[in-house]
């Protein structure tokens, strides 16, 4: 009977010491907890159109949803009355797309880099 109690106290002092262990491997947590920093200039304006959001955006990546579901990841080059000049797209780096603004959906930027 000692020998279980002492297997089981053991047992218990291992998983203490491993738990403990994870608190110095991991001490943030979870990337949720991680700290960003804002990217200076970006920022989303409701209040303007598309195609002013999207002027803001001349050299930034960025990836557009078109109605039709396609996208497009890269950086904005132009913005123009009707049409965006998208270049160094991704995957496909010797590329750049001419897009219609009409027929964007969605726009996604990068705010935040992690700091």
């Amino acid at each position: 009977m000692a020998k279980k109690e002492m297997m089981k106290m053991l047992m218990m002092v291992i998983m203490a010491a491993v738990f403990s262990f994870s608190f110095i491997l991991f001490p943030s947590g979870t990337g949720a907890q991680m700290k960003a920093e804002l990217i200076k200039g970006m920022n989303y304006n409701t209040n303007a159109s598309l195609a002013d959001n999207l002027k803001t955006m001349v050299g930034k990546k960025v990836t557009i949803t078109l109605d039709s579901g396609s996208t497009f990841t890269g950086i904005v080059k132009t913005v123009g009355t009707h049409m965006i000049h998208l270049e160094k797209l991704d995957g496909k780096e010797y590329y750049d797309a001419l897009i219609s603004i009409e027929t964007i959906a969605a726009i996604d930027a990068r705010f935040r880099e992690p700091k």
